[in-house]
């Protein structure tokens, strides 16, 4: 068993039908085990699950807690500052809350961040100390 992995990331959600229409608008293709309950996205070496708020509560044993988002973020990482504020504008004209437009930074890149309609933050960015595959995934130098 390999440990320092992720295999699947679910976000709770209020309304699984305007997620689901929102990462549609994004470009992200819902995957065949998805159901009228949850919502997947195959993405590379993971999957990214979308379930209403209240059953991920529930189905964590904690029903009708609170869950709170925006304590995390999420990240694309781009090979360029065009490709980041392309991204950052698709996820804007998708029905996105805009959180900080991209901009330089101070550790030498470029990103910005965006919410999703429940709060979850993405962050789009360009480290130019870190290369990407040509399908964009990441392997830390």
């Amino acid at each position: 068993m390999t440990p320092q992995r992720i295999t699947l990331i679910t976000l709770g959600v209020a309304d699984l039908g305007l997620s689901r229409a929102f990462y549609a608008r994004l470009g992200w293709q819902e995957h065949s085990e998805s159901s009228e309950a949850v919502a997947f996205f195959q993405m590379h070496g993971a999957a990214l699950g979308l379930f209403p708020v209240a059953e991920l509560a529930k189905d964590q044993g904690r029903a009708g807690a609170a869950l709170g988002t925006g304590a995390i973020t999420m990240a694309q990482n781009f090979a360029t500052d065009a490709d980041v504020d392309a991204a950052f504008a698709a996820a804007i004209a998708a029905g996105a809350t805009a959180i900080k437009s991209p901009e330089k930074v101070f550790w030498g890149g470029y990103s910005g961040y965006w919410a999703d309609l429940d709060g979850h933050v993405w962050e789009v960015a360009m480290n130019p100390f870190w290369s990407l595959s040509d399908d964009g995934s990441l392997t830390l130098p």
